[in-house]
């Protein structure tokens, strides 16, 4: 059945991914600084996938995806508590890279590293047939996930978003494209109110329709 993973394989899967060393021992270009600890969350019965970046700081010592106030702000987004977000019986959670990239000259976070996309991700998807949401945040996910439904930015890609959600729900595997959760971003979500009023319904009743309501949070008044 094209729904049906392989459990005993996706399970294999994630063990490679978890020992993998590649940005030390072979990397693309300039090592990893540090050494390698890979977070993602592989499974076999999530129909929504979490498609980021790269871990930060805070995740990279916790081991845990999305342990920061960009993670309290995904999960407000979503309408959802720790206990659903962390069930990955329920959510899949694959950045684009694994590793924590290390900082640049200005503090920020480095792009994630190449080599997970080279190396992983055609087989991480493959091995997920039954997902059907696709949560895209940033740039390099967008280009990824999307293809040929990203527009030119990020900020142009999220714009039309409910145009390549429909479209991608056609095509099997819906895609919600969102802004990075990070207070960066406050003054980018002041300016779009629509955001949060066209966007956020949708996506939250996606997550409710395909992770179950059981974990959904009560909406607080405005």
């Amino acid at each position: 059945m094209a729904d049906a993973p392989d459990k005993d394989a996706l399970d294999a899967l994630a063990g490679e991914i978890s020992a993998c060393r590649h940005c030390v021992e072979e990397p693309d270009r300039k090592s990893l600084p540090h050494a390698p600890r890979p977070v993602c969350v592989l499974s076999a019965t999530a129909r929504i996938a979490i498609c980021g970046q790269a871990p930060g700081t805070r995740v990279h010592a916790s081991g845990r995806p999305f342990t920061d106030p960009s993670g309290d702000r995904l999960r407000d987004w979503m309408g959802i508590g720790e206990d659903i977000f962390y069930d990955a019986s329920r959510i899949a959670i694959v950045p684009m890279g694994f590793c924590f990239p290390g900082l640049d000259a200005k503090g920020g976070d480095l792009p994630p590293r190449p080599e997970c996309r080279r190396l992983w991700h055609d087989r991480v998807f493959a091995a997920m047939p039954q997902l059907r949401l696709k949560i895209v945040i940033g740039a390099y996910a967008q280009s990824y996930h999307l293809g040929g439904h990203a527009r030119g930015s990020v900020r142009e890609t999220v714009g039309a978003w409910r145009e390549i959600y429909e479209a991608t729900r056609d095509e099997g595997v819906a895609a919600i494209c969102m802004p990075h959760p990070s207070w960066r971003n406050n003054a980018w979500l002041r300016k779009n109110p629509w955001f949060e009023e066209n966007c956020l319904p949708v996506l939250r009743a996606e997550v409710a329709r395909l992770a179950g309501d059981a974990g959904q949070k009560k909406r607080r008044p405005v």
